[in-house]
């Protein structure tokens, strides 16, 4: 699975990209991201990219030719060249993202494409260049795009065999309580002791499964 990032700041991904199970999946190259700045597409000597929006408004506007030639390329380093890719324009307005989404593109495509707005966003035009589809993270308004497309990232990559080692991890794959407890039994705080529940310690997998998912529902 190779992740096509959009953005002016790609060092915004760094700590994420560098710790636990996606730095181990790049790093075994079960997935492989690679970023491109649309500040590295314009000739002015101050690597401008935004302007003020047409019709008036407060913010500024990226430029819709860095963004279209930084997806160019991107689409230039796909292999096989263009196909099984996906484009996917990072907008609060888009089809709303989640588990059942992130399965079919994990499934589906072997590069993604992710365009990452900052500002007041980028100039609309970019779309009517390219074959792609906008998508939400949630019901919510954020500075850029960077974060949802890491969390685009993690929700995907989760889906590729071998990144997890034992696909069970997947909760959606299994009945999984919201709720979970390891050792000790019991512990004490101010003087107020907290047990695991005695169907976790029984080993009744049957009724431990009911219990789960009671606590699913709950």
């Amino acid at each position: 699975m190779n992740f096509h990032i959009v953005t002016l700041f790609p060092k915004a991904f760094d700590s994420y990209l560098g710790e636990s199970i996606l730095k181990r999946a790049i790093e075994d190259k079960k997935i492989k991201v690679t970023f491109y700045n649309p500040r590295d597409f314009v000739e002015n000597k101050w690597k401008r990219v935004d302007r003020p929006p047409y019709g008036g408004g407060p913010g500024l506007v990226i430029e819709a030719l860095p963004v279209i030639k930084a997806i160019e390329k991107a689409l230039k380093s796909t292999k096989p060249r263009n196909q099984s890719t996906k484009i996917i324009w990072l907008s609060p307005s888009g089809k709303q993202f989640d588990n059942t989404y992130a399965k079919k593109a994990a499934k589906k495509y072997k590069n993604i494409i992710l365009v990452c707005g900052r500002y007041e966003g980028i100039d609309a035009r970019v779309k009517r260049v390219f074959k792609m589809e906008e998508v939400s993270v949630g019901p919510f308004v954020l500075t850029g795009g960077e974060l949802p497309a890491m969390i685009i990232m993690d929700a995907v990559s989760r889906q590729v065999p071998g990144i997890l080692g034992n696909m069970d991890s997947l909760e959606e794959r299994r009945v999984a309580s919201p709720d979970v407890y390891t050792r000790p039994e019991i512990f004490k705080y101010k003087n107020k002791s907290y047990k695991v529940p005695k169907i976790l310690l029984s080993g009744h997998k049957a009724k431990i499964e009911i219990w789960k998912q009671s606590r699913k529902k709950a």
